[in-house]
Protein backbone atom coordinates (compact mmCIF):
# COMPACT_ATOMS: atom_id res chain seq x y z
CA UNK A 1 0.00 0.00 0.00
CA UNK A 2 1.24 3.47 -0.90
CA UNK A 3 -0.12 6.43 1.04
CA UNK A 4 -0.19 9.78 -0.74
CA UNK A 5 -0.19 12.17 2.23
CA UNK A 6 -1.39 15.70 1.61
CA UNK A 7 -0.62 18.53 4.06
CA UNK A 8 -3.81 20.16 5.40
CA UNK A 9 -3.05 23.54 3.84
CA UNK A 10 -3.09 21.94 0.34
CA UNK A 11 -5.99 19.54 0.93
CA UNK A 12 -8.68 21.81 -0.53
CA UNK A 13 -6.79 22.11 -3.82
CA UNK A 14 -5.25 18.66 -4.20
CA UNK A 15 -7.35 16.01 -2.49
CA UNK A 16 -10.05 15.58 -5.15
CA UNK A 17 -7.52 15.81 -7.99
CA UNK A 18 -5.27 13.14 -6.51
CA UNK A 19 -8.16 10.80 -5.65
CA UNK A 20 -9.28 11.05 -9.28
CA UNK A 21 -5.72 10.53 -10.54
CA UNK A 22 -5.15 7.38 -8.45
CA UNK A 23 -8.69 5.94 -8.65
CA UNK A 24 -7.59 3.05 -10.92
CA UNK A 25 -4.62 2.11 -8.74
CA UNK A 26 -5.77 -0.01 -5.77
CA UNK A 27 -2.31 0.23 -4.19
CA UNK A 28 -2.53 3.99 -3.58
CA UNK A 29 -4.62 5.68 -0.91
CA UNK A 30 -4.81 9.47 -0.71
CA UNK A 31 -5.04 10.84 2.83
CA UNK A 32 -4.91 14.26 4.49
CA UNK A 33 -2.38 14.70 7.27
CA UNK A 34 -4.40 15.66 10.34
CA UNK A 35 -1.62 15.80 12.93
CA UNK A 36 -1.61 19.07 14.81
CA UNK A 37 1.67 18.80 16.74
CA UNK A 38 4.86 16.80 16.91
CA UNK A 39 4.69 13.59 18.92
CA UNK A 40 8.16 14.15 20.29
CA UNK A 41 8.74 17.07 22.58
CA UNK A 42 12.35 17.62 21.52
CA UNK A 43 13.21 17.74 17.80
CA UNK A 44 16.79 16.62 18.45
CA UNK A 45 15.82 13.07 19.32
CA UNK A 46 12.91 13.28 21.66
CA UNK A 47 12.34 11.90 25.09
CA UNK A 48 14.05 8.70 26.16
CA UNK A 49 14.73 7.45 22.67
CA UNK A 50 17.89 5.36 22.46
CA UNK A 51 19.60 4.73 19.15
CA UNK A 52 21.43 1.44 19.08
CA UNK A 53 23.13 -0.72 16.53
CA UNK A 54 20.76 -3.55 15.66
CA UNK A 55 23.20 -5.49 13.52
CA UNK A 56 24.30 -8.88 14.74
CA UNK A 57 27.65 -9.05 16.44
CA UNK A 58 30.40 -10.44 14.24
CA UNK A 59 31.59 -13.90 15.15
CA UNK A 60 35.15 -13.73 16.46
CA UNK A 61 37.88 -15.54 14.58
CA UNK A 62 39.25 -15.66 11.06
CA UNK A 63 38.33 -17.41 7.85
CA UNK A 64 40.26 -20.54 6.89
CA UNK A 65 42.78 -20.10 4.09
CA UNK A 66 41.70 -21.34 0.68
CA UNK A 67 43.85 -22.40 -2.17
CA UNK A 68 43.70 -20.21 -5.32
CA UNK A 69 43.22 -22.07 -8.59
Amino acid sequence: MIYCVIPPELADDLYDKLVEYYKDNPNVEVIVDRRVEERRTDRTGGGNRVVRDRRRARIPGTFPRVRAF
